[in-house]
């Protein structure tokens, strides 16, 4: 193979590509490449990977459908985080009265 040729052709197919950071579908592949996972690359990455046909750009709907989903994934693990930063502190009934400053309290 020409490496010139094929270094244009990515070239070539990369100068087609609107996005900056494309969503791209992959193709089945004699190695074990498993058709359908959607990735998010960058445009010089998706355009090598269309020239070689190991994937393909995803639609405008497949495109959105993803990057809901990984929005709606990333607002699940961002709540998760803020639930484990959540602290509890297990306080008995006089000393919370003792906190609330309750006459008649005697201290033990």
């Amino acid at each position: 193979m020409d490496l010139r040729v094929y270094y244009q052709k990515i070239r070539d197919e990369q100068a087609k590509i609107a996005d900056e950071f494309p969503i791209v579908v992959s193709n089945e592949t004699t190695d074990g490449g498993k058709q359908g996972t959607m990735t998010e690359v960058p445009r010089r990455l998706a355009a090598k990977l269309v020239v070689e046909g190991t994937a393909k750009i995803a639609t405008t709907d497949e495109a959105a459908a993803f990057r809901k989903a990984q929005a709606v994934a990333k607002q699940a693990a961002e709540q998760l985080a803020a639930s484990s930063r959540l602290q509890l502190t297990v306080v008995s009934s006089a000393e919370l009265d003792k906190l609330k400053g309750k006459p008649g309290v005697t201290k033990g």
